[in-house]
């Protein structure tokens, strides 16, 4: 097998001679001499197996270093320069004379010292393993013939956590500052992520932060616990404008730019947006004949709907909801802002709203019962524009019938009077 090999007495030098492949065969062994004398600052480093990736790739190493007045032996994963995984992160294995990788014909992974003592192993002979592998994620697997993976370096997390790589409440991130008895956990609990502060010496948990959602905004916040005011203090939210939380507002509402929540249904009708809060549309959203659509200009909603639709029209945008049964709005962007496409997102629940530019490309259209808008449709204006033709057309004849009786009486005036002269 090719070995590309690395050492360095003080200063830590990452090179890599010729084309190392990413996995290694049973049978095969890597081994990094420890130095007779002690040396403050020594790093010895076989790098075994890479990524076939541009740098920074992953590398695999097996590495002596100086620690303590001893030297440890571990296996290493590093992205770059960075180290992202070892071996003796929880538990340091202590070498003299020589540091062996072997990956044993029975399948057992495993780092061993003087006379075959072995100081950390993955507890896979019998398994069927054939191979060492290094994944494009960083992953150091042991896979059989078939390809299946019988153990992996992301089911034992250290101080790193990469892309596609998972926690959960058996595992956790731990930090060891050095020259200290204590050291930093990131657990994954049943109810919260929270970070731990553990000493050894005392046998106690200090809870320092922990991540929580909130039960009724879903906004991400990290809290620790202020002893001034005696209780926990959001240090950071991942939202922090009132409209951009789902739930700022309740269904059908709309979350203004004051920060303040108005409703789609209104007495007053001014850009769809009013002050006659209910608590939403009633009645269903089938049947071609039955439904029609609000259409608010200058609302978006901070959610984006499950089924979604590019380079499609606006009137392309309503059909498609009005023929969906379970569609109760929907969102159409003509691509002004920062897409260049048209875009419609369909939604089953009219909430997250808020308002924005009437300049934005964006219109978000509620399905309606038909006739329903309220202060806002069409059919409201109609009734407003039938009930000012009647007072204006009653108005007109008042004054036409009026003028008239006027202009009698006066006529009958003014004959009376001729007739009294005449007499």
């Amino acid at each position: 097998m090719q070995l590309c090999f690395s050492v360095s007495v003080i200063l830590l030098l990452f090179v890599c001679y010729g084309f190392c492949k990413p996995d290694m065969h049973v049978g095969h062994q890597v081994t990094v001499a420890v130095p007779v004398e002690y040396s403050v600052g020594f790093i010895g480093r076989a790098f075994v197996m890479e990524t076939n990736q541009m740098e920074p790739n992953f590398r695999v190493a097996l590495s002596v270093e100086a620690v303590n007045g001893k030297y440890s032996c571990s296996l290493e994963v590093f992205l770059g320069d960075v180290k992202v995984w070892n071996s003796g992160h929880y538990s340091r294995f202590y070498v003299s004379d020589k540091c062996v990788l072997e990956l044993s014909e029975d399948g057992d992974l495993r780092l061993t010292g003087l006379r075959n003592r072995v100081g950390w192993r993955t507890g896979t002979s019998g398994q069927g393993v054939e191979r060492l592998q290094i994944l494009g994620t960083g992953n150091l697997i042991l896979v059989d013939s078939l390809n299946f993976v019988k153990w992996q370096s992301f089911n034992f997390p250290t101080d790193v956590m990469l892309w596609g790589q998972r926690l959960n409440v058996a595992t956790r991130l731990t930090s060891f500052p050095n020259n200290s008895t204590s050291f930093y956990s990131l657990e994954i609990e049943y109810n919260k992520i929270a970070l731990y502060l553990k000493s050894d010496s005392f046998k106690v948990i200090l809870p320092l932060r922990f991540l929580s959602l909130g039960n009724k905004t879903g906004n991400l916040g990290l809290y620790f616990y202020s002893p001034i005011i005696a209780k926990f203090e959001a240090t950071f939210q991942a939202l922090n404008n009132t409209c951009d939380l789902p739930l700022a507002c309740k269904p059908y509402g709309i979350c203004t730019f004051s920060n303040t929540c108005s409703c789609i249904r209104m007495k007053t009708e001014k850009n769809g947006i009013g002050t006659d809060c209910n608590e939403g549309i009633k009645g269903g959203f089938c049947g071609k004949g039955e439904v029609e659509f609000l259409e608010l200009e200058g609302v978006t909603s901070v959610l984006r709907g499950t089924t979604k639709r590019v380079n499609i029209s606006r009137e392309d945008c309503l059909k498609l909801c009005l023929e969906d049964c379970k569609c109760a709005a929907a969102l159409y962007s003509s691509g002004k802002e920062s897409t260049e496409q048209e875009e419609c997102f369909l939604y089953g629940i009219v909430v997250g709203l808020k308002q924005v530019d009437r300049g934005s490309g964006k219109v978000f259209m509620v399905k309606v019962p038909k006739g329903t808008h309220g202060g806002h449709g069409r059919s409201n204006v109609k009734k407003w524009v039938l009930i000012l033709v009647v007072v204006v057309d009653g108005l007109i004849i008042l004054l036409v019938l009026g003028g008239l009786g006027y202009y009698l009486v006066q006529k009958w005036r003014k004959n009376s009077l001729h007739n009294g002269h005449t007499s």
